[in-house]
C-alpha cells in the first residue's frame, strides 16, 4: 500500500461505526471467498443516518476496478449522496477487493484479501488478509495493518 499523508488536520484511528462498517464488509468478502465466488471489487458506503449503499464493481482490469470504487466514493461526496436509494452525504466508507502482497520472507508474494476504509474527518486505512485454498479447504490469517492510504471523504 502507498503510505499517504495530509496533514494533521484529520484525526487518527477509527471510529466504532467505520470498524463495524469495515469489519462487516470483510467478513462478508471472506464468506464469498469461502464458498469459491468471485469477489470483484466490494464497496459500502454509509450516510449520518446509518443508511448503506452496496456496490460490486466489475467487468474490467483489478486497477481500473479499484479506481471506479474510489471514483464512486468520491462521487456520491460531490453529489451529497444518491436521493434514488435514500442515502443522504456518505461519512464513511469501506472497500474490499483481491490483491497480492509481498511477503517478509523470500517467497515472494501471496494472494490477499485487501480492504480500505476511511471515514470523514478521519485519516483513512488499508489492512489485508493472506487468504488460500479459494472456495476449497479456505483458509486466512487474521488481518494486519497496511498503512494509510488517501482518504476518499
Amino acid at each position: 500500500m502507498t503510505h499517504f499523508s495530509k496533514g494533521s488536520a484529520r484525526l487518527d484511528g477509527v471510529s466504532p461505526k467505520t470498524d463495524k462498517l469495515a469489519t462487516t464488509l470483510f467478513s462478508d468478502a471472506l464468506d464469498m471467498l469461502a464458498e469459491g465466488e468471485p469477489l470483484n471489487v466490494l464497496l459500502v458506503v454509509e450516510d449520518i443516518h446509518g443508511a448503506r449503499a452496496s456496490y460490486t464493481i466489475s467487468d474490467d482490469d483489478e486497477k481500473a476496478l479499484i479506481s471506479k470504487a474510489h471514483n464512486q466514493v468520491r462521487e456520491l461526496a460531490c453529489q451529497g449522496g444518491d436521493d434514488d436509494i435514500n442515502l443522504n452525504m456518505p461519512v464513511r466508507y469501506a472497500i474490499a477487493y483481491m490483491g497480492a502482497i509481498e511477503t517478509r520472507q523470500a517467497d515472494g508474494f501471496k494472494d490477499a484479501l485487501i480492504l480500505e476504509f476511511g471515514e470523514k474527518g478521519y485519516k483513512s486505512y488499508s489492512a489485508y488478509s493472506y487468504v488460500k485454498g479459494r472456495g476449497h479447504k479456505f483458509a486466512w490469517n487474521d488481518p494486519s495493518p497496511a498503512g494509510e492510504v488517501e482518504p476518499l471523504l
